[in-house]
């Protein structure tokens, strides 16, 4: 029986099997206020070094080690700042991406349900005096948006599934990372 071994990597060498990457949402981290308010999420690496420089304290760790030459560290999974650092409330107001509005929305049509096509609609168009702020602005499949065009919703008898606001923290961690942890839902919850 002959083992098979992993393909070479940089160098000539086979890279240790505990050195890839474990998934896309494990190379991040949660990252709360001091207040355990949620307000970034940040690599494993900078998490590290706020820990190392005592700037953050761990909250919650995975099964998993970070090792250096001479010191052993629970890999963080969520860690909280040991300071309450300021959040500006309007930094996220002005960051109006696709993406973010299609996580908001539930990656789904604000009209009809649908989730194929997505693109992003005015509900007042902006011919018509309607602004670009997160009020205004739903994820539309490609059909829906084409038939309402710029006129306004009472005109066509459409109707919106649900009123469109400014997003949550959570929305952010998804925008970040595409995926929310089960062991951040109770931190992000916290906030909503």
């Amino acid at each position: 029986m002959a083992i098979q071994l992993p393909p070479p990597g940089p160098g000539g060498f086979a890279p240790h099997p505990e050195h890839r990457r474990r998934g896309r949402e494990s190379g991040r981290v949660l990252v709360l206020n001091a207040t355990y308010e949620p307000i970034n999420v940040c690599t494993v690496r900078r998490a590290a070094v706020l820990l190392l420089k005592e700037k953050a304290e761990i909250v919650e760790h995975s099964k998993f080690e970070l090792r250096s030459e001479s010191a052993t560290l629970p890999r963080p999974v969520v860690i909280r700042l040991v300071t309450y650092v300021k959040v500006p409330r309007d930094t996220h107001r002005r960051k109006i991406t696709r993406r973010a509005v299609f996580a908001r929305d539930g990656w789904t049509c604000q009209y009809c349900g649908s989730r194929a096509n997505l693109t992003v609609d005015h509900v007042i168009p902006r011919s018509r005096g309607g602004t670009h702020t997160w009020e205004n602005v739903v994820a539309a499949c490609r059909p829906c948006n084409m038939r309402k065009e710029d006129r306004f919703l009472h005109e066509l008898g459409m109707v919106l599934r649900k009123k469109p606001t400014m997003p949550r923290e959570r929305i952010w961690v998804l925008v970040a990372t595409g995926s929310v942890r089960p062991d951040w839902e109770p931190y992000l919850s916290l906030s909503a």
